[in-house]
């Protein structure tokens, strides 16, 4: 089965006001597999937003390539860009003049829908799985922001792509608007087979949406793994430590990389262990402080938790080397659990 997307070598060099070159991409390899929904994931700045629109055919990329189910975005434009439907954060994706209706034939008939019966009954189906057909001879323009993203999502779906490109698609949204988002994310990759690529500053939802994950940082990846395995590396590493009562701060010093919080009158410490330090060398060093041990956890990291980390490393050095540690500790993780 060939991959949904395949990103070789990709980079992106724009040339700023003062004559400098700016590396937004910088040599990106990335695949995304049929059928997932993918969290790509980064702060703002860190080159998802340019990668996606490079992805979609809108910026041309300095170097690398993109294929979309196998065709070229570059030689095999016309077949690429019948993969994909995209609605991209901060742009009008419809037009607000017209209706919703007319959006949706609109749209379709430039994607290639050329059958008008198949249209109308796609764009009656998609209106009213959104909740939209009552509006549908509105204009958009008087639209909610939630529903004038219901109808953005609908017109890329209008010629049902295998492939869907999301970019901050609850952004804006009230909870019931976004509710219906996420569901229907779910359904279109659980119940229709499409491709999922999500961008979003919302990491719980990319967290309980996501097959996989990918997260940048200053044009370079930082990790690119299923969600539930991250999530286990750093449930691995960071642990929790509960102890009867407060604790003085020369006691906390005996327990290097921790910190303290207060939790139902205890003491909760918090902190990543390194590799050479077992669940039994923290009770000995708990019980050398002088504390009263209630019990040792792994922590249970969110993905929220995860990005900040990662990124922080990334920032105290070169992102490869943030990406490298990373696959480091997991190797030694699988050697040590028998994974």
């Amino acid at each position: 089965m060939k991959a949904a997307i395949e990103i070789e070598s990709l980079s992106k060099i724009f040339r700023s006001r003062g004559g400098d070159d700016i590396e937004a991409v910088s040599r990106l390899d990335l695949t995304v597999e049929p059928g997932q929904v993918f969290g790509f994931l980064g702060s703002n700045g860190a080159g998802k937003t340019t990668t996606i629109k490079m992805a979609c055919g809108l910026v041309q990329p300095t170097t690398g390539t993109v294929r979309l189910n196998g065709f070229d975005i570059r030689r095999q434009r016309g077949q690429a860009m019948q993969q994909i439907g995209s609605v991209l954060e901060g742009t009008r994706n419809v037009y607000w003049r017209m209706n919703a209706w007319q959006n949706l034939l609109y749209f379709g008939r430039i994607k290639g829908v050329t059958s008008g019966k198949e249209l109308k009954a796609r764009a009656e189906q998609l209106l009213r799985e959104l909740d939209l057909w009552e509006r549908r001879k509105d204009p958009v323009g008087e639209y909610s922001r939630g529903m004038q993203q219901k109808v953005a999502i609908a017109a890329a779906l209008i010629a049902d792509p295998p492939i869907v490109l999301l970019d901050e698609p609850t952004l804006g949204l009230d909870v019931q608007a976004s509710r219906t988002v996420r569901d229907w994310i779910t359904q279109l990759s659980a119940e229709r087979g499409k491709t999922v690529v999500l961008t979003t500053h919302q990491l719980d939802m990319a967290e309980s949406l996501c097959d996989r994950v990918a997260i940048m940082s200053r044009g370079q990846l930082l990790a690119h793994r299923p969600t539930s395995e991250l999530l286990d590396l750093f449930r691995r590493e960071f642990y929790k430590i509960r102890v009867r009562g407060g604790i003085r701060p020369g006691e906390l010093k005996m327990i290097p990389g921790f910190t303290a919080s207060r939790e139902n009158g205890h003491t909760v410490l918090s902190g990543e262990v390194s590799a050479d330090v077992t669940v039994f060398d923290l009770v000995e060093q708990v019980q050398g402080a002088g504390m009263d041990l209630i019990g040792i956890s792994p922590a249970e990291p969110n993905l929220e938790e995860i990005f900040i980390e990662l990124v922080e490393r990334a920032e105290l050095g070169p992102a490869q080397d943030s990406a490298m540690e990373l696959d480091a500790s997991h190797s030694r993780n699988i050697s040590e659990t028998g994974g």
